[in-house]
C-alpha cells in the first residue's frame, strides 16, 4: 500500500553521517563497518531503494541546523548564520537529488495529487522518486523572517519552531519556557506564508503558547503518548485532544526510547525491552481512544533520527517494514479504510485542506 512517512531526516543522514542513501542499505552498512564515531553505524535502516520497496512513495524530510548560546552543552553551531548555511548544504543535496530523479519536491496541491497518481498506478515502484515535502526542524536557522520567506520560495512548507533545549523562537524538549516576541513573529510570518506549524519538540509551555498565537495548520509529525511513555517529550493526553481540536494528524515515531518506559540508552536492547511495532499501534490506539476515530494517526517514523537497528523495533530490518503495520493494525480490529488513514490517508486529507 502506498505509505507516507511524515518524519525523516535524510539529508543529515546524507551530509553528516556521510551516507550515499542512493544505495542499498546492505551496501551503507557494510561501508560503516568498523566506524565507532556514532551509535548507529553498520545499523541504518533507511536509503531510496528500501523506501521504494516499501512503497513509501512520499515523505516529510527535513533540514535541521541548531544554533547553541555560550553554555549550552548541546552540539550546534555558534551562529544563526553558520545554522543557515549547514541547512542550505542540506537543501543543495535534495536538489542534487531531484536533478538524479532519485527524488521529487512536493509543495503544492497540483504536485501532491500527480505524485499520488503516479504511487497508485500498476507501475513497479522501484524506479519511481520520492516525493519530498521539506520541513525544517529547530527554527534557529532562520537568522530573520526574510529568511523564512526565502525558505519557503525554495520550497519549506512545515517548521518545528524548536527541537531540543533551549532555541531562538521557542523552548523544546527538556527545556522549559516561552516563545517570547521573536516566537509569536515567526508564527504569524509562517501564519501568512502558509507554513504547517510542526508541534513536535515544543516544550509544554511553548506548546500552549504556540496553539494560542497559531490560526494555521497544525499538524505532529513524529510523537509518542505521554501516558504510555512519562517524559517531556512525549504528548499528554490534555495536549493530544488540543491537537484533535485542531485537526492535527500526529505521527507515531519509532525511536525505542519514545516507545517504551525505562529505556537505558546505549545498553537497553529492542528485544529486552520487547519493543516492537506493536508498542507502536498502542501509541496510535491511544490517540485513536481519545480522538474516538482514526483521523488523527498515522506514521512519522524518524527512523534516520540518529539511531538504527540499535535502538527501533526489533521487527524492522529496514523502513520496508513499515509495511508490516497493515496486518498488525488489522490484527488489532482496523477496518480497511482505517488501515488505508493510518498508511496515507490523514496525512493526504490534511495536505489536500492545507493546500487547497
Amino acid at each position: 500500500m502506498f505509505t507516507i512517512d511524515a518524519h525523516l531526516d535524510l539529508s543529515m543522514n546524507a551530509l553528516e553521517w556521510n551516507r550515499d542513501l542512493t544505495r542499498p542499505i546492505a551496501e551503507i552498512n557494510a561501508r560503516e563497518q568498523g566506524l565507532t564515531d556514532k551509535p548507529d553505524r553498520g545499523k541504518g535502516v533507511v536509503s531510496l531503494p528500501e523506501l521504494r520497496k516499501g512503497n513509501i512513495g512520499l515523505v516529510v524530510a527535513t533540514q535541521i541546523a541548531r544554533y547553541v548560546a555560550p553554555g549550552n552543552p548541546l552540539p550546534g553551531w555558534h551562529s544563526p548564520a553558520q545554522a543557515w548555511a549547514q541547512t542550505q548544504g542540506q537543501l543543495a543535496w535534495y536538489k542534487a537529488m531531484e536533478e538524479a530523479g532519485e527524488m521529487v519536491q512536493i509543495d503544492n496541491l497540483i504536485k501532491l495529487e500527480k505524485h499520488v497518481k503516479l504511487w497508485h498506478n500498476s507501475d513497479s515502484s522501484l524506479h519511481k522518486p520520492i516525493g519530498y515535502i521539506l520541513s525544517l526542524e529547530g527554527a534557529d536557522s532562520i537568522i530573520t523572517l526574510k529568511h523564512l520567506e526565502t525558505a519557503y520560495n525554495y520550497g519549506l512548507r512545515a517548521v518545528g519552531p524548536a527541537h531540543y533545549g533551549p532555541g531562538r523562537y521557542a523552548q523544546g524538549t527538556d527545556a522549559t519556557g516561552y516563545m517570547g516576541s521573536a516566537g509569536h513573529e515567526l508564527l504569524r510570518e509562517m501564519e501568512r506564508l502558509n507554513i504547517i506549524l510542526d508541534a513536535t519538540h515544543l516544550c509544554d509551555d511553548s506548546f500552549w503558547e504556540a496553539l494560542e498565537h497559531f490560526n494555521g495548520h497544525v499538524w505532529a509529525s513524529h510523537n509518542n503518548c505521554r501516558a504510555l511513555v512519562n517524559h517531556n517529550r512525549q504528548y499528554s493526553d490534555e495536549q493530544i485532544k488540543a491537537l484533535i481540536d485542531r485537526g492535527a494528524v500526529i505521527g507515531g515515531a519509532l525511536d525505542a526510547w519514545m516507545m517504551v518506559p525505562n529505556w537505558v540508552r546505549g545498553q537497553s536492547t529492542p528485544e529486552a525491552m520487547n519493543c516492537n511495532l506493536e508498542v507502536m499501534i498502542n501509541h496510535l490506539d491511544h490517540i485513536c481512544q481519545i480522538a474516538g476515530n482514526a483521523l488523527h494517526i498515522g506514521i512519522g517514523s524518524d527512523l534516520d533520527g540518529a539511531f538504527g537497528r540499535e535502538q527501533c523495533p526489533y521487527d524492522i530490518t529496514t523502513i520496508a517494514d513499515l509495511s508490516k503495520l497493515e496486518q498488525l493494525l488489522a490484527n488489532r480490529g482496523y477496518s480497511p479504510a482505517d488501515i488505508e488513514n493510518v498508511m496515507h490517508g490523514n496525512w493526504l486529507r490534511f495536505l489536500r485542506n492545507a493546500w487547497e
